[in-house]
């Protein structure tokens, strides 16, 4: 029996010193007076702003409305760098019930907080357009004109004010209390494997183990578990669709993804163009790919989990975190001196933390937080190249949140969609500079099938899990789903996508519970395919691009969220509403494959 506490601590010290994030820029401490001063402050002012301005915007003039709307946006602030220290030290360590209750208080306040100041955004959405034409004239409101833009997309589905504030206010005991219970049960979920009791960071990380008997195990040890609160993870799911299902109702929502697309301002018809293109496109993608790789592996089907085994030539080799942090800063350095400039910081003054601890939020992700502020990125950092990729990703979310930040707290939040963008730009300069880096024609192929498969889990798999969550919420309109109905149109949608070169065995059928995104944001996963496209295209045009590139690139991160995707991609001559866009994105990733078949 191997000592699997002894090998994670020799880990630890291959990877150097891994950075933890210091939350102090934004509160001292949990109890400090800094942050009970802003709950008062926010509370006051939500009160003395609903006072001054309810029901009389029809009345003020486009220079007073500029400054409600400015008045607005600091409150707002505020309260975003509450809740944003709640969540960032509730993903710190989501097992102690002292940070849980912290973190649901902050909640509750801060949505008693806003409460006030949810008349706003309705009556805005109740002016006149001709009348708020004539105010939008005023420099100090014409500011805020893609702000209102966006407020006014949702007039269509808005409620009356007393619905409106009720959904609001039951917010935290509805949606988010079962959000918590799911991310609650993940955190506490223990992995046996080897003697050991591991995260699910650390099990999910085995899957990518050399030895094949390890990643066999560790799968069986993911089904295993998965299985045994399935009942849990079903009422969760069934939970949220039904109540996703009503709201949706009462605001006159065509289909579930509805919603979802208003959010990311991307029209219906383009979305279903990039998920109908990426389904087509399965057989020459996807199950190309895996049948090339059960050769490689020297068998007529992968079992599923050597879906992202290591290849036989690939060197199994541990990547210190400096080595990380330099190839990242060196590659956007190559692309651009202000995009490493502007990534250097996370480095410089502990933004981000990567440490694998248990109780910690599993996966990775880039938090905003304020303008006012910094982001923060989370990362599970085990020292696999794959882990390079994740610190490339979410240094770009990083990166784009700072130079979107001059656009304000309420414009810099840019669609999902938009938001993959400067991530996966930031993988793929990673990527390129890396394979530009290596000699050995061997390693050089190891790589490019790397890049392959991440961009297929990034694309194919995606877009097979927005079909999962389509069919599921498409059938709860009928009624409650069994676990077992779940774990059927998991499988069927994963055969579909990844083909007759992948065996796939009975416990597979539970691991649709661990997808976080289907219940924090959901039909949030078709932003990954959305993002990777476009990032193949956009690629392209730099390639064939002269002088100049690179700044159009920083002005597009810049904008935020004031710009539509077609405005944001017209300066690079590309159009999200051309099918042949997706098509475009999509080759590239054929021809890699096409490359790899011609290595042998």
């Amino acid at each position: 029996m191997s000592d699997t506490g002894a090998s994670a601590r020799e880990t630890a010290l291959d990877l150097g010193q891994l950075p933890s994030w210091d939350l102090r820029d934004l509160y001292p401490d949990p109890g400090s007076p800094d942050l009970k001063a802003d709950l008062t402050r926010a509370a006051k002012d939500a009160k003395a702003f609903r006072s001054e301005y309810e029901g009389k915007l029809t009345d003020l003039d486009g220079t007073a409305l500029g400054a409600a709307v400015a008045a607005y946006e600091a409150i707002q602030e505020v309260l975003g760098r509450i809740g944003s220290y709640g969540q960032l030290l509730y993903a710190e360590n989501m097992s102690d019930p002292a940070v849980g209750k912290f973190y649901q208080t902050m909640q509750e306040r801060t949505t008693d907080i806003s409460s006030d100041l949810l008349f706003f955004a309705l009556e805005i959405n109740r002016l006149d357009a001709p009348a708020l034409t004539h105010k939008l004239k005023a420099p100090g409101l014409a500011r805020y004109a893609p702000w209102l833009r966006d407020v006014r997309a949702f007039r269509a589905h808005q409620l009356s004010g007393d619905l409106e504030r009720l959904l609001h206010e039951k917010h935290v005991t509805g949606r988010a209390a079962w959000t918590r219970l799911f991310d609650e049960t993940m955190a506490a979920l223990r992995f046996p494997l080897d003697g050991a009791e591991l995260t699910s960071a650390e099990i999910f990380n085995k899957m990518t183990a050399r030895d094949g008997k390890v990643r066999a195990a560790a799968a069986k040890s993911i089904g295993k578990v998965l299985g045994e609160h399935q009942r849990v993870f079903s009422l969760i799911t069934n939970t949220l669709a039904k109540d996703k299902a009503t709201e949706d109702g009462w605001r006159h929502y065509a289909k579930p993804v509805s919603l979802r697309n208003l959010e990311n301002f991307v029209e219906d018809e383009v979305v279903e163009a990039l998920v109908g293109a990426v389904r087509d496109s399965f057989p020459r993608l996807s199950h190309r790919y895996y049948a090339l790789k059960a050769k490689w592996m020297g068998v007529a089907q992968l079992p599923y989990w050597d879906r992202n085994a290591p290849l036989p030539d690939e060197k199994d080799r541990l990547i210190p975190w400096n080595e990380a942090r330099d190839t990242v800063l060196g590659a956007y350095a190559a692309f651009s001196t202000g995009l490493a400039e502007t990534g250097r910081p996370f480095f410089d003054n502990n933004w981000i933390d990567a440490p694998v601890r248990p109780g910690k939020a599993p996966g990775a992700f880039a938090h905003p937080t304020v303008p006012s502020a910094h982001p923060y990125l989370l990362l599970n950092y085990q020292g696999r190249t794959r882990d390079v990729m994740t610190l490339a990703h979410e240094l770009g979310h990083g990166v784009h949140q700072v130079l979107a930040g001059a656009q304000g707290h309420l414009m810099a939040d840019t669609p999902l969609t938009l938001a993959e963008t400067a991530s996966v730009f930031g993988e793929m300069l990673t990527f390129q500079a890396m394979l530009k880096g290596e000699s050995d024609p061997v390693l050089r192929k190891v790589m490019l099938a790397s890049k392959v498969e991440d961009m297929l889990n990034t694309v194919v798999r995606q877009i097979a899990m927005h079909n999962f969550e389509t069919r599921v919420h498409d059938e709860r309109k009928d009624g409650e789903l069994l676990a077992e109905r779940l774990g059927e149109i998991w499988m069927e949608t994963q055969k579909e996508s990844l083909g007759p070169a992948l065996r796939f065995e009975d416990e597979y059928k539970h691991y649709w519970a661990y997808i976080p995104h289907f219940i924090h944001v959901p039909f949030y996963v078709y932003a990954y395919a959305f993002g990777d496209c476009l990032v193949n295209s956009l690629y392209a045009v730099y390639r064939d691009a002269g002088e100049g590139f690179a700044e159009k690139y920083l002005d597009m991160l810049r904008a935020g969220g004031t710009k539509r995707h077609q405005e944001l991609l017209a300066p690079f001559g590309l159009d999200a509403s051309d099918p042949a866009f997706w098509s475009k994105g999509l080759d590239v990733i054929s021809a890699m494959i096409d490359e790899l078949e011609a290595m042998g």
